[in-house]
């Protein structure tokens, strides 16, 4: 009978004094059985308590019931993309300019080093699930858009309307707010209000008993983007790499950045060259003040996760 206990920890990825990377903090879980003595099998997620156990739990299930490091990580993330409370990712998640929820995932496996990923895909809840039938029924890496919801749609994924009531207040409000530079009238109370326009994402990144690796990164993207727009979390070396010798990290934040710095590939390069996770993830944000030209010259926010193959976080 498989042991069920699990060992728990928590974990801060980033704790150094410069202000770009205190801002960059971020919690995630690590979850390994109390029974071996090695950090294998592991499954991260960068988010923080609440959350991290809601996703790592059915993904802990998942890998001890299937074995298959792909289900587990998928499962993780499936939660956070069905959940209509969360308004970064999946169902629920925060809509373009125009009030339309589009969605960007991708995946990647260490042991074939094959990967896939959609981009402005709409009407499907779950993109990390379709971004893994571009890896595995196909020999094309990346969809997009219209392309990519035919594609799902051979396959039998359910059209429906990714807009909840909640995202859909959020934007309307968020329109409202900018009456003074387009034709919406101001809010019914008067009363302007500044709403950060949010980047969330979560990655799932794990290692099986064997040591293979693989990672998910999915999300609706930068909230009121413009349509089309996509930012890292489909584009493999942004938002997420895997390397089966390695390691794998991922990337949330303003993808951009985390674009014109190969972020993720950065930090597991990072690892080779014999850095810890979080030294790797480190530099990979002091690369992004230094394309920018200092600390003072942008508001920073994005964040990495990793592990290596130790199962080191």
């Amino acid at each position: 009978m498989k042991a069920r206990r699990k060992f728990i920890k928590m974990l801060a990825q980033f704790g150094v004094s410069t202000p770009f990377i205190q801002d960059a903090f971020s919690y995630h879980k690590k979850m390994v059985p109390d029974n071996r003595p090695a950090g294998l099998p592991v499954i991260i997620c960068s988010r923080g308590e609440s959350w991290g156990q809601k996703v790592l739990e059915p993904a802990w299930d998942t890998l001890q019931r299937s074995g298959n490091i792909l289900d587990a990580i998928e499962a993780g993330a499936n939660v956070v993309e069905l959940d209509p409370d969360d308004t970064s990712v999946g169902y629920g998640g925060l809509p373009n300019e125009d009030g339309i929820v589009q969605l960007d995932a991708s995946i990647m496996y260490g042991p074939t080093h094959n990967c896939g990923s959609v981009a402005s895909l709409e009407k499907i809840k779950t993109p990390c699930s379709v971004a893994r039938l571009v890896m595995e029924r196909t020999d094309h890496m990346m969809l997009v858009g219209e392309g990519a919801l035919r594609f799902a749609r051979a396959h039998g994924f359910k059209e429906e309307d990714l807009l909840t009531e909640k995202a859909r207040l959020i934007w309307l409000e968020w329109k409202e707010n900018l009456s003074d530079k387009d034709d919406w009238f101001p809010p019914a109370d008067g009363k302007y209000e500044s709403r950060k326009r949010t980047t969330g994402t979560i990655n799932v990144l794990g290692i099986d008993a064997k040591g293979d690796v693989a990672g998910i990164t999915t999300t609706s993207g930068l909230f009121g983007k413009i349509p089309g727009r996509i930012g890292d979390s489909p584009i493999i070396g942004a938002g997420l790499y895997v390397d089966n010798r390695i390691g794998a990290a991922g990337a949330t934040g303003r993808g951009e950045e985390v674009i014109r710095s190969c972020g993720s590939f950065y930090v597991v390069e990072k690892m080779l060259q014999g850095m810890t996770p979080q030294e790797a993830c480190e530099a990979a944000c002091q690369r992004i003040v230094e394309i920018n030209g200092g600390l003072d010259k942008g508001d920073f926010d994005d964040k990495f996760v990793a592990v290596n193959k130790k199962g080191e976080v």
